[in-house]
């Protein structure tokens, strides 16, 4: 099986547990029997091969359960499979004049049948690759939806959210964070650089933040000021990624040097695991970054800001967000209920357009503190189901960069006969004023980009920014 598992392969499981919430089963009308697709039950299961019946089995549940799947064009998902298909015979030498795409009516049923009988004919001349032939089929099928929040995952053995503690990937972090680098590279902005130095090989190899990119594996990681694919690489695939080569310029000595980093698991900093951590700034200013709209991290968020104001008064409260990956919109939701009672923080709707508000939780204590909310591209999904509310509900200032804009609406995982999860938004994500922030993002009230400058000499300007802003 093909399927890729993202670089911060213990951070993504656990956000995307998080977002991932039970569905019941649902049968399109008129699919055959052993297509419908149920939510996980119990512990996960050994995986077995991915089959064309796995790949019938999703291609229904998605027409019978995804946001707008009821008036999807089935012919599109159907054509990126195939397209997917001849790829990889021809990648392995194996093509043949039966691998040919069969007509395609419209008729979602026939033309499945259509499909699989193409795709049964042209593995009986290939019974090798019939597994590897139906996984990539499956993974195309899945990444025509276009859709941010729809994926095909392996479940590994483990209980969704299983983290061991380890960081895994080249040990960096750089100006173009992973949701960017995956889903909308083009919307980068040049340079890129290195911001942090987590471990693992970068670490070993000396790179330091403010390091300039200027190649990965020979490539550009910009052509024409347009972030390319390339950067991607930054944010392997675990677990047997290959080897990345970086091009670097340190600016404050003109050394320019290459460096192969291999990726791996490396042990991370006790400190920097923890989803939320804070400290005081100033003497009146709660500091508090947070990682991840993990379960209960709302509570430890607040808890947090109660301890900081113990026994003495505080001017404000900063909220870091970036690099958050997002999480539950549950959370997102308590955490905004500390700022404000009595208002939507969030809308939900199907393709129909059927809205459910995301209400505040007015039980939760109201914190009556000033708020600065630092963003950036790697604030994604929940997290910036938070930061447009606070903009909309002009509950504190946004400072930094536009968040990530990859919010299209919270996934239900459903499970295959192959032991592997299929998940997809049931409903669309809209802000409280009911605006689209998917592939736009939230932009910050006041912008203030990281510069490599910055990075080397370890300022923050955006942090700079907030405290002025809280003091005034």
């Amino acid at each position: 099986m093909t399927v890729a598992r993202t670089a911060a392969a213990g951070l993504a499981l656990l956000l995307a547990a998080a977002c991932t919430a039970p569905a019941p089963p649902r049968r399109e009308a008129g699919t055959a029997a052993g297509t419908v697709c149920a939510p996980p039950q119990g512990p996960p299961q050994a995986e077995t091969p991915t089959t064309i019946d796995v790949v019938r089995q999703a291609y229904f549940c998605i027409l019978g359960n995804y946001y707008g799947g009821a008036t999807l064009d089935a012919r599109s998902l159907l054509t990126a499979g195939f397209a997917a298909l001849t790829r990889e015979l021809d990648r392995d030498g194996r093509d043949m004049p039966e691998a040919a795409m069969p007509a395609l009516t419209g008729d979602r049923r026939a033309d499945w049948t259509a499909f699989e009988a193409a795709f049964r004919t042209i593995t009986d001349r290939a019974p090798g690759l019939r597994d590897k032939l139906a996984a990539v089929t499956l993974q195309a099928i899945v990444a025509a939806l276009g859709d941010d929040h729809a994926r095909w995952t392996h479940q590994d053995g483990r209980p969704p959210g299983y983290y061991d503690g380890d960081g895994y990937g080249l040990g960096l972090e750089a100006s173009v964070g992973g949701p960017q680098a995956d889903t909308e590279p083009g919307t980068a902005l040049a340079p890129l650089f290195v911001t942090e130095v987590t471990g693992g090989a970068a670490r070993a190899a000396g790179l330091r933040p403010g390091d300039l990119i200027e190649s990965i594996d020979g490539s550009a990681p910009f052509v024409d000021g347009e972030g390319t694919r390339a950067i991607a690489a930054l944010y392997p695939r675990y677990p047997q990624a290959r080897p990345v080569r970086l091009g670097l310029l340190r600016q404050s000595t003109g050394r320019r040097w290459s460096v192969t980093l291999t990726p791996g698991l490396f042990p991370r900093d006790p400190a920097a695991l923890r989803v939320v951590r804070s400290k005081r700034l100033d003497d009146d200013i709660a500091y508090v970054r947070m990682t991840g709209f993990d379960p209960d991290s709302a509570n430890r968020v607040l808890r947090e800001i109660t301890r900081l104001r113990a026994g003495r008064t505080l001017s404000g409260v900063v909220l870091d967000l970036r690099g958050n990956g997002g999480g539950s919109p549950l959370e997102a939701t308590r955490l905004l209920s500390a700022f404000v009672h009595g208002a939507d923080t969030a809308y939900q709707c199907t393709a129909e357009g059927t809205c459910q508000a995301a209400p505040t939780d007015d039980t939760v204590e109201l914190l009556h503190l000033p708020l600065v909310v630092l963003t950036d591209r790697g604030c994604a999904s929940a997290c910036e189901h938070f930061s447009s509310a606070v903009k909309d509900l002009r509950l504190g200032r946004l400072v930094g960069t536009r968040t990530a804009g990859v919010i299209s609406g919270p996934a239900r995982g459903y499970l295959l006969a192959d032991n592997t999860i299929l998940s997809f938004p049931a409903k669309h994500h809209l802000g409280p004023r009911r605006e689209v922030i998917d592939r736009i993002g939230v932009p910050p009230d006041h912008y203030v980009p990281l510069t490599p400058k910055d990075a080397a000499a370890g300022r923050d300007p955006a942090l700079a920014k907030a405290l002025t802003l809280l003091h005034t």
